[in-house]
């Protein structure tokens, strides 16, 4: 077995100071009596409303000490082994760094030179990304977020294979005008590639004499990208180091320079470097990543919560939720530890959210007063983009009300207060103010961006990485992998060809074998 960031490797349960950061997290503070905010890369991180202690402060840190986090860290900067299932570094941090490896400087140039070309000629005025999971969700966030400002080239995305996404992507848009971007890894994806292909049928109905000369290639496979007919210089490049959930910052950034503008591209890669270089040497106490990370630990493995809510008090952050969705869940979403044996604790929540306050109408009822609850990630911007401060006033107000409702609650004694103001009748005074309590005391954090900038999002990107995998070393599990997708393909490839007729490989399930007959026929 390869060595794990050089440590050993135990379940956490044996680890002696795991049991007393256990110990200390149900007797440490809940309802936000002290200010606990960390400053990190332009944000502040106000932690008040996760469980807090001088005794958890110092059992947090031996537990760090204990998982060999200071060695974990080095090997990631620095390009060691921090994916050990697959043998590869995770090095997704030098493709941010002001100092990169020969390699990444390149091609970097690259696309900053591709896109400001692309710009000034004013050939193409659309262009359709073709990508999904971690080719899509980073530039599609981006470009989102930034509302395609800047520049004259609108942009597109086509992911899922359903034929409806790459139909409507190509919908209204001019052939001759529109510049395909291929994003795959390998450039083996199935539903990138039968999307590329209906997309190059679209360039050819529309009179386009030579397709592939639309054709751009983001991969880490320039070999397979040039079989598939992309130019050498219409093809871009990065590295089987990077995890295509880790690689917004490679050239799988270029759509955000092309619709955006490379002043955006380069405003991500600086504010990601800036929270590494926190990351990297800010004390543990005051290291926002690290105390994301311990906080999602004892929300998940000792107070058992089982989710936790993205909500992102700014609209152009709608994608928000899913980027960070796949961040996490596809890095943490493990049940076996880096020796191979069986989590010992709860690993690996669930992310979801939507943006505030919409969120508000559709989910923070069960959030207040649901059995379960689940931690919240409040996300917002302290000054707006836009001419309307009174919408900005109250988007701040309700995030700041609905956060406190979630931390101090409601007794029954406070809710009886307000129906005996209802009604005389004291029973049904009773009744409705057993509905109206709120047990508070339900974790969350408050992240505040000065105002929303390329800068500031690649900060916030980069500190949910590094959270994500302070939380991995914390679990003895391996962030980088996702064996799991990996054989959901292997299955859909033999399954795909038994619809088309092929006589079965495999032996399945009765119900899979009677859907498979079912839409075969």
């Amino acid at each position: 077995m390869p060595a794990a960031f050089s440590t050993e490797i135990r379940p956490l349960t044996e680890v002696p100071e795991w049991d007393e950061f256990a110990k200390q997290v149900p007797l440490a503070d809940r309802r936000a009596s002290s200010l606990r905010v960390i400053k990190a890369a332009s944000l502040s991180v106000d932690l008040s409303g996760q469980v807090q202690s001088p005794e958890l402060e110092v059992a947090a840190e031996a537990l760090l000490k204990a998982r060999h986090f200071e060695q974990a860290r080095k090997t990631l900067f620095e390009g060691g082994i921090a994916n050990p299932t697959e043998h590869r570094a995770a090095w997704h941090t030098a493709l941010r760094s002001g100092e990169p490896p020969a390699e990444v400087a390149r091609e970097r140039q690259r696309v900053i030179e591709f896109a400001r070309k692309v710009q000034s000629e004013g050939r193409f005025t659309s262009v359709v990304h073709i990508g999904i999971g971690g080719s899509d969700w980073g530039p599609r966030l981006c470009v989102r977020a930034f509302g395609n400002t800047g520049t004259r080239i609108r942009i597109r995305f086509a992911s899922n294979i359903d034929g409806h996404a790459v139909q409507g992507a190509v919908a209204g848009l001019d052939p001759h005008k529109t510049l395909i971007i291929v994003s795959s890894k390998t450039f083996t994806t199935t539903e990138t590639l039968r999307n590329a292909e209906r997309a190059f049928d679209w360039l050819r109905k529309g009179g386009v004499e030579n397709p592939k000369d639309h054709l751009v290639a983001v991969t880490a496979s320039p070999k397979a990208a040039a079989a598939y007919g992309a130019k050498p210089e219409h093809t871009f490049q990065f590295w089987d180091y990077v995890g295509g959930r880790y690689s917004l910052w490679a050239a799988i950034g270029l759509p955000v320079a092309l619709a955006i503008g490379v002043d955006a591209y380069e405003g991500l890669l600086f504010g990601a470097e800036a929270m590494d270089k926190h990351f990297a040497t800010a004390p543990l106490a005051d290291n926002a990543p690290v105390q994301l990370a311990l906080a999602g630990v004892a929300n998940r493995s000792v107070l058992n919560y089982g989710s936790l809510n993205i909500a992102a008090y700014d609209a152009r952050l709608v994608f928000l939720s899913s980027y960070l969705q796949q961040l996490d869940m596809e890095s943490l979403g493990k049940s076996v530890d880096l020796a191979g044996n069986p989590s010992t604790v709860p690993t690996g929540a669930v992310v979801w959210g939507m943006a505030g306050t919409d969120a508000q109408h559709t989910f923070f009822q069960w959030l207040h007063q649901g059995t379960d609850g689940a931690p919240v990630d409040f996300i917002v911007c302290r000054e707006a983009d836009h001419p309307h401060p009174e919408h900005h006033r109250l988007l701040l107000a309700n995030c700041l009300a609905q956060r406190e409702a979630l931390l101090q609650g409601k007794d029954f004694d406070a809710a009886l207060a307000e129906t005996k103001r209802m009604t005389k009748d004291p029973e049904e005074a009773e009744w409705l103010a057993r509905h109206r309590v709120h047990p508070g005391g339900r974790p969350s954090t408050l992240i505040v961006l000065p105002r929303l900038t390329p800068y500031t999002l690649g900060a916030l990107l980069a500190m949910y990485e590094h959270k994500v995998f302070t939380q991995g070393v914390l679990w003895g599990i391996n962030p980088f992998d996702q064996w799991g997708v990996e054989y959901g393909k292997v299955l859909a490839a033999g399954i795909g060809r038994e619809l088309d007729g092929e006589a079965p490989g495999t032996t399945h399930d009765v119900s899979t074998a009677h859907w498979i007959n079912v839409l075969r026929t």
